[in-house]
C-alpha cells in the first residue's frame, strides 16, 4: 500500500483521540493509521503509547507481531505468496522463484519504482487450490506458470 499522506504527529493524535474509547482500542487505531499513512511509522507507535498510557514496547510488539502491520512504507500493490507445506507440496517453490525473477526482488523487497511489496505467508485458507497468491484484497488458487506470470504482470500495473 502506498503512503496515502504524509506523516503528522498531530493526525495521529486525533485517530487515537476518535478511537481510544472503543474496547481494545489499539488495532482499531493501528489499522486507521496504516490505512493513512501506509504503514505505522515509529514516530506513530510513540504518539499512540503515550495517547493509550502504554509502553512503546507494548504498541511495538503488536506492530511486530502481526504480519498485515508494515513499520516502512509498501509498494503500491502487495503481493503475498504463500509459501506453507501444501502450498509447498503442490509446485509453490517454483511459482514462488518465478514471481520472484518475473518482479526482480525477493521476497520482503519492493520494486525499485515501489508498485510491487512482495511478502512470503504461511497459509491463505487455500489449501485445496495449492498453490496460491494474494494480490492486495484478492485471492488466487490452483496457480501456475501462466498464472503466475498474469499476476505478476497486474501488479506492475
Amino acid at each position: 500500500m502506498a503512503p496515502k499522506a504524509e506523516f503528522d504527529s498531530e493526525d495521529v493524535a486525533a485517530i487515537v483521540e476518535d478511537l481510544k474509547g472503543l474496547e481494545g482500542p489499539l488495532l482499531p487505531i493501528l489499522h486507521a493509521v496504516q490505512d493513512r499513512f501506509g504503514h505505522v511509522p515509529d514516530e506513530a507507535v510513540r504518539v499512540i503509547a503515550h495517547g493509550l498510557n502504554l509502553t512503546r514496547a507494548e504498541v511495538y510488539g503488536v506492530v511486530s507481531f502481526y504480519h498485515d502491520y508494515h513499520r516502512e512504507p509498501h509498494g503500491a500493490h502487495t503481493l503475498k505468496v504463500c509459501r506453507a507445506e501444501a502450498c509447498q507440496a503442490a509446485g509453490g517453490d517454483v511459482i514462488a522463484d518465478r514471481i520472484e525473477k518475473a518482479l526482480g526482488i525477493k521476497f520482503g523487497e519492493t520494486t525499485a519504482d515501489g508498485r510491487v511489496t512482495l511478502e512470503a505467508v504461511y497459509c491463505l485458507g487455500l489449501c485445496a487450490t495449492a498453490p496460491s497468491a494474494m494480490l492486495d484484497d484478492r485471492l488466487f488458487g490452483r496457480l501456475n506458470a501462466a498464472k503466475a506470470d498474469r499476476l505478476t504482470a497486474e501488479a506492475q500495473l
